[in-house]
């Protein structure tokens, strides 16, 4: 039973902490929209699509307006295309433009599940799809697109991960005129979850109900103010702190997604609890880790205080709902945090720092921008490294790289919105061509073997 205390808590929490929910994704199966006619099956997704998702924007305005909680997103996902569109002849970014203008009819902001699975081998419909992802990119607003690449169980695919960095490269220059802005909506995963609700990785997985709700919930100011309250305890303590501030965040998050599946007559999938950073003052992992006693993010110490905080995070948010799912956790994308863009800027953090402490974490190498004359094999390897960290740990994670088109090292973008800014951070210039290019995969390591 909720008394004055708790509700005057809330209250304070979004009004002064950045308390909201980031996104009410609708997961969409297109099994059924399925053709040997690219224009046929073009249009039973448009129907499909804008049939289940026509009250999505309306049912979270009202919740938003009912409980007086920030929804600062409606997003959709949908089954990866390269399944729907397999026996579909004909050009595969015609779907994308398709999907773009039913996100635009039905209102969302984006839609996810452009998306292929090659982690063990590619089917001929991932090629196509893949090969299309710079015309798809370039030529769509609200789309997303994901490629998984690598699993625990199959280990890595380098085709895919030599190609994936010559396509990151095509988008990039197709998207020249904004500042290569295409590769901001496409992620290389490991491990890639199917109920994962966050852009730009979102798709619904084939083992997803025809119809369901996933939230993700963001509270980054929240934790911090938390921990700022805590004063001089002792890490125990703070990792207490954490983890029942997680599960008031996550409570929340739990009321949000059953109001919207009943409403929308859809099925209630997750709650991701991920703590997602936005530019705004205040809303900021990095800060969160400097509250817990670092001077600057990316300082050694950094990977300690975040392998905490993503631990307590899972802890308190687990308690507080049975079906907790996506990614959950502490994301820590560059240009989305106003708190790590500052410390690049400082020259304490950078990418090999970054990619240790994705180790410990939610995501991976998160919307970085780097310089646009970085070799395609350069992005590959940097794409391999982090693959590598979720296949050995068993974990999802992903790269979203940002090869910023006539931009060098020092120079930065400014994307606005939630995408923020983002400084072009350098890159080791030595090649790893002769390892990329061996091509094959990278097995699975030997504790895959579990069954």
């Amino acid at each position: 039973m909720l008394n004055t205390f708790d509700i005057l808590e809330t209250i304070k929490m979004i009004s002064e902490e950045h308390l909201d929910i980031r996104t009410i994704t609708l997961g969409i199966s297109l099994i059924d929209c399925a053709s040997e006619d690219m224009k046929r099956c073009a249009s039973k997704i448009y129907d499909k699509i804008t049939k289940r998702a026509e009250r999505l924007v309306a049912v979270g305005e009202a919740i938003e307006k009912e409980y007086g909680i920030p929804i600062i997103n409606k997003r959709i996902s949908v089954t990866p295309i390269s399944l729907v569109a397999a026996s579909a002849a004909g050009d595969m970014a015609e779907i994308a433009r398709t999907m773009d203008k039913a996100a635009e009819a039905t209102g969302v902001n984006f839609i996810g599940g452009y998306t292929a699975l090659v982690h063990k081998g590619m089917t001929e419909a991932d090629k196509r799809l893949i090969a299309s992802l710079p015309e798809a990119l370039s030529t769509t607003e609200r789309v997303c697109s994901s490629v998984n690449v690598a699993t625990t169980k199959s280990g890595i695919n380098m085709d895919a991960v030599r190609e994936m960095g010559e396509i990151i490269k095509r988008t990039a220059e197709a998207t020249k005129d904004r500042d290569s802005f295409g590769c901001a909506k496409l992620v290389v995963f490991a491990n890639a979850p199917e109920d994962n609700p966050f852009m730009a990785g979102a798709f619904h997985g084939v083992g997803e109900a025809e119809c369901a709700v996933n939230v993700g919930v963001s509270g980054p100011g929240v934790v911090r103010a938390a921990i700022r309250r805590s004063g001089n305890c002792n890490l125990t303590e703070l990792a207490d702190v954490i983890k029942k501030t997680a599960f008031k965040i996550t409570r929340m998050g739990q009321l949000v997604a059953k109001e919207a599946s009943a409403r929308l007559g859809a099925s209630f999938g997750i709650v991701d609890l991920s703590l997602a950073p936005t530019p705004a003052v205040g809303d900021s992992v990095a800060k969160i880790l400097e509250e817990m006693g670092l001077e600057v993010a990316g300082c050694h110490g950094t990977t300690a205080c975040l392998a905490m905080l993503n631990d307590a995070v899972k802890k308190g948010g687990i308690m507080a709902s049975s079906h907790v799912g996506g990614l959950s956790g502490a994301f820590i994308p560059v240009s989305e945090d106003a708190g790590m863009v500052e410390a690049v800027q400082k020259g304490v953090l950078n990418i090999d720092k970054l990619e240790a402490m994705t180790a410990v974490c939610s995501v991976g190498l998160d919307m970085i921008a780097i310089p646009g004359d970085t070799s395609a094999e350069i992005i590959s390897a940097i794409i391999a490294d982090e693959i590598s960290i979720g296949v050995v740990n068993n974990k999802t994670t992903a790269v979203r790289v940002i090869p910023v088109y006539g931009k060098k090292a020092g120079e930065s973008i400014v994307f606005g919105g939630l995408w923020g800014e983002a400084p072009i951070m350098p890159v080791h210039p030595e090649s790893p061509a002769a390892f990329i290019h061996r091509g094959g995969r990278i097995p699975s390591p030997v504790h895959s073997q579990r069954n």
